[in-house]
């Protein structure tokens, strides 16, 4: 059987979940475009589905 062996392309982890996320993909922040107010980031959590806590307009990702 191909690559049954353990040592076929997909054994060696490569190529595989080494998306965005993976490289510190949750650093950053979201920022306000209204008045300017910067928090940071959370992985998994998208900047628009949060509302400012100055202003409560949705928040951008930086």
């Amino acid at each position: 059987m191909p690559g049954g062996d353990g040592k076929g392309p997909f054994s060696q982890g490569q190529g595989r979940g080494m998306g965005r996320g993976a490289g510190g993909g949750a650093g950053g922040f979201c920022v306000c475009p209204n008045c300017g107010e910067k928090i940071n980031h959370q992985q998994g959590v998208p900047c628009n589905s949060l509302n400012c806590p100055k202003c409560q307009t949705k928040m951008v990702r930086k």
